[in-house]
């Protein structure tokens, strides 16, 4: 689970929103998802990610990406292809992904500090 939250990005953007259910910890999960982080950052175009799960097992995770040629490519890298179809074979029970245009963002950081 990611602890910082993506924000100051520049619209227009893309997200790709990847909601899954899976076991808590399978076996050779840690290990893919840890290369798959480090894959993704060499795409160019690729902005950051934020990621979250509940203990029974749904997860969600928004990648962003600057146009969808960047999206694009993450989807067809061979490497992450493959570990979809091996998360699909032994992972998921199911998995949704959804992709947006984002035209608007905005957020709030609250500032303690003592002036």
């Amino acid at each position: 689970m990611t602890q910082t939250i993506v924000a100051g990005l520049e619209p227009p953007y893309y997200t790709a929103v990847f909601t899954s259910v899976r076991p808590d910890h399978p076996e050779g999960y840690g290990e893919t998802l840890d290369r798959m982080k480090e894959l993704v950052q060499d795409v160019p175009g690729f902005l950051g990610y934020e990621s979250a799960r509940t203990p029974g097992g749904v997860g969600i995770t928004v990648a962003y990406f600057r146009d969808l040629e960047a999206l694009n490519a993450w989807r067809d890298h061979a490497e992450h292809r493959a570990a979809k179809k091996h998360g699909r074979e032994h992972w998921y029970e199911r998995y949704c992904v959804h992709i947006g245009r984002v035209e608007q963002s905005y957020g709030f950081e609250r500032d303690d500090r003592d002036d």
